[in-house]
């Protein structure tokens, strides 16, 4: 039984279209692993900025924002027996030479 030249490029043509179709299977199972890959390196930078951001913004905030702790004056220390200066009283309404005096009654 001779097979002629049919049943040949019957079966190189198949063999032809399934070579095609394992290739571009093999081409996107590629391209899919790299997009992977790619998307993995962008959401781990954009992660990490993100991280840095919220961590900066913190630090802000907490020394120089609303959150930044309000400095209290300390005490200073006295020596014992020496007295504590008073405030300087103001001055009285006799001692100021602009109010007017007030008049004697006859």
């Amino acid at each position: 039984m001779a097979t002629g030249r049919g049943g040949t490029s019957r079966g190189s043509a198949q063999e032809r279209e399934r070579a095609r179709l394992y290739d571009a299977r093999r081409r996107f199972h590629h391209s899919q692993g790299a997009r992977r890959r790619r998307d993995n390196v962008l959401a781990a930078v954009a992660g990490g900025a993100l991280i840095v951001l919220l961590i900066g913004s913190q630090i802000v905030y907490y020394t120089a924002g609303p959150g930044a702790p309000v400095p209290t004056p300390s005490p200073t220390p006295t020596v014992s027996g020496t007295p504590t200066p008073s405030a300087t009283p103001s001055p009285s309404s006799s001692d100021d030479p602009a109010s007017p005096s007030p008049t004697p009654t006859p």
